[in-house]
């Protein structure tokens, strides 16, 4: 079924947006608190910290499995369906490797966080406000797409900061760090976070993907 056929003839539905919009906002709020969590590390603090992550982590998979739901019940959609689909995984994606980076701080219980472990957390949230953003203007995507397109451009350079700084992190960690246990959690620890910001790269090039196809 072609969905640009059908489309000059019917109204698209515009339910999805406000769920992605939603999706945004959980991002947000979770990388708001990763950043805490890591800022002033404290294990007790950490699991508080955890808790509130994984509030928003159950909220972003509620929120995907509505678009799922959505996508079965409706017959015309703003985009296809599958783009729709992965927009939406990977969205849930990046809060979920949130809540995983968390879950790995309590757990391991290090003895303390690198500084490296903020720098990208802060990233984190740098790439949420890009996708927030670009999110944001889906619904009018051909007026705007020159603008969303630098909204991903922004996810690119900020996955390759994280990248640069986890690399760096590695450096200084198998140099300086003696503990051969505490190696295995840090790198963990900052691995996860790292994830998170290519997951968001991934948001961003999903959203070119629809850019080149309906702008």
């Amino acid at each position: 079924m072609n969905n640009s056929f059908f489309s000059k003839f019917t109204p698209k539905e515009p339910k999805f947006f406000p769920i992605l919009k939603e999706m945004a906002d959980v991002l947000l709020v979770a990388s708001d608190l990763i950043i805490e969590c890591v800022q002033d590390y404290d294990h007790e603090k950490a699991i508080e910290y955890y808790k509130k992550i994984k509030e928003q982590e159950k909220m972003g998979d509620a929120l995907s499995a509505r678009v799922f739901n959505e996508l079965n019940s409706t017959f015309i959609t703003p985009f296809d369906r599958e783009d729709i689909h992965h927009l939406a995984d990977k969205l849930d994606d990046v809060t979920d490797y949130i809540n995983s980076s968390a879950k790995r701080i309590v757990l391991y219980n290090p003895k303390q966080l690198p500084a490296s472990a903020i720098e990208v957390a802060k990233l984190i949230k740098e790439g949420a406000i890009s996708i927030g953003k670009a999110v944001d203007q889906l619904d009018v995507l051909k007026k705007n797409s020159k603008k969303i397109k630098e909204y991903c451009q922004e996810l690119k350079v900020t996955e390759n900061k994280a990248d640069d700084v986890y690399e760096n992190f590695l450096i200084d960690l198998f140099e300086n760090q003696k503990d051969a246990i505490e190696v295995i959690k840090l790198k963990e620890i900052m691995s996860e976070l790292e994830r998170a910001t290519d997951a968001a790269e991934i948001v961003g090039k999903i959203i070119k993907t629809i850019i080149v196809k309906y702008a």
